[in-house]
This record gives C-alpha cells, sequence and structure tokens, in this order.
C-alpha cells in the first residue's frame, strides 16, 4: 500500500437518530480518506457531528447511510462482533474523561487492554513511555488529572493499534498539562507511526496537525493541509 494510500475511508456517510417524532442530523453526506501516519485534526463546536464521525471511524456505531470502509473491510455493514474485533485489534481510544478503573493501579487498568490482543507492547515499557515509570502501582484517586490522562494513552497504546482516537483528550486539564498530553499523543505519532485522529472545539490545537477537517452542523466544511504543524509545547490557549 502506498504511503499516501488512504487506509480509513469514508463515502457520502450520514447518521441521523430518532428522537421521538424529531429526527436529529447527526451526521449529514461526508467523505473523507485518511491515509496510515497521519496526525488529523477534527475542529468543530459541540454538536458539528465530529465525535459522531470519530464513532463511526472506530466501529462504536453505525451509519445511517453510506460507506466507512477499513482497508477492504466495510464496517457500515459488519456484524457487532465483527465490530468487536476491530476496535480490540485496530483501534485504540482516549477520551476526555479517562474512564480508568478506580480499584485497579496504573499497571493493572494498561494490563486489562493488553489481555485483549495477541501481541502488545510490554506493559512496563509502554508506561515508562508516558512519564508514570514511578506511578505504576498507584490507583486512580492516587493520581492528578495529568497523570490518569498518561494511563488512559498508556491503556490505549498498549494493544499496539493501527488508529488512535482522542475525543477532547484535553478537555478536563489545565492549559500547561493539555499541552504535555499533546506532545505525548504527538510522540506516539511519530515514533510508532500511529495514525492519530484528534477531536476538538479548541481551535488552538488545530495547529499540531499535519491536516485539519472542520465541522459545522454536521458538516465537512473545509479540509486542510498543515505544511509546518507547530509543536504542541508551543501551542497557547
Amino acid at each position: 500500500m502506498g504511503e499516501n494510500e488512504a487506509v480509513w475511508r469514508l463515502e457520502r456517510v450520514f447518521k441521523t437518530y430518532d428522537m421521538g417524532e424529531v429526527q436529529v442530523e447527526a451526521l449529514r453526506e461526508s467523505s473523507l480518506e485518511i491515509p496510515e501516519g497521519d496526525l488529523l485534526v477534527l475542529l468543530g463546536p459541540s454538536g458539528s457531528g465530529k465525535s459522531t464521525l470519530l464513532n463511526l471511524l472506530g466501529g462504536m456505531d453505525l451509519p445511517s447511510g453510506g460507506d466507512v470502509w477499513f482497508r477492504r473491510e466495510n464496517l457500515a455493514t459488519a456484524k457487532e462482533r465483527e465490530l468487536t474485533c476491530y476496535r480490540r485489534r485496530v483501534v485504540g481510544f482516549v477520551f476526555q474523561f479517562f474512564n480508568l478503573i478506580p480499584d485497579l493501579t496504573a499497571r493493572e487498568n494498561v494490563a486489562i487492554a493488553a489481555e485483549l490482543v495477541e501481541s502488545p507492547l510490554p506493559i512496563e515499557e509502554v508506561l515508562d513511555r508516558v512519564g508514570m515509570t514511578d506511578r505504576m502501582d498507584h490507583f486512580p484517586s492516587q493520581m492528578s488529572g495529568g497523570e490518569q490522562q498518561r494511563v488512559a494513552i498508556a491503556r490505549a497504546v498498549v494493544k499496539n493499534p493501527l488508529l488512535l482516537l482522542c475525543d477532547e483528550p484535553t478537555g478536563s486539564l489545565d492549559a500547561a498539562t493539555g499541552r504535555l498530553i499533546l506532545a505525548l499523543i504527538e510522540e506516539i505519532n511519530r515514533t510508532l507511526g500511529t495514525t492519530v485522529v484528534i477531536v476538538t472545539h479548541n481551535a488552538a490545537i488545530a495547529a499540531m496537525g499535519r491536516r485539519v477537517v472542520r465541522m459545522s452542523s454536521g458538516l465537512i466544511v473545509e479540509e486542510s493541509v498543515n505544511e509546518t504543524p507547530l509543536p504542541p509545547e508551543r501551542i497557547s490557549w
């Protein structure tokens, strides 16, 4: 597969939710291609459709119409068992709220994810990569918000996923900690070659993306290429 060939392709996808007598168009007809190794920022306000698009890419939801391709596999027509397999072997998820299991240590939270795949990365090595070597045996209640997000990233990365989906990963963090988390995500993209999609409403974060997709009212309204992405530590918001 060529370097710039799309691994993920969304072709004329849309998503409509039935809310009683009202239908809500969460995502209107949209198309998007994502090559392997990309660092893509999906930018838009709340309700713009960006999280819906992320859920379709991650196999967490099915479109109401259109196709969602991962290589030659159409996720739009996949069975639930196939989607579960796709999520386990292909995708790592990082959310705004860390969703760590409170009664498990950092090491144990990451170990649970490692058990989902056949060839995980070494748990201690991943925790060291995210700067949590000295905190491996601490519980979430003993960690700061930034430390919990580092563990959440380690949990996603330990599976060695092809695709890392980050939904508002700095939304519950202060600006300084947020920049550190973004730098960590950028490092994972650069050193491991993991394809990264970041969903955010924060326009400043778009500066770090190689590509930026702007969304509004359920539509992709603009795609742009950033020739000189800004290092995350220089982002100001």
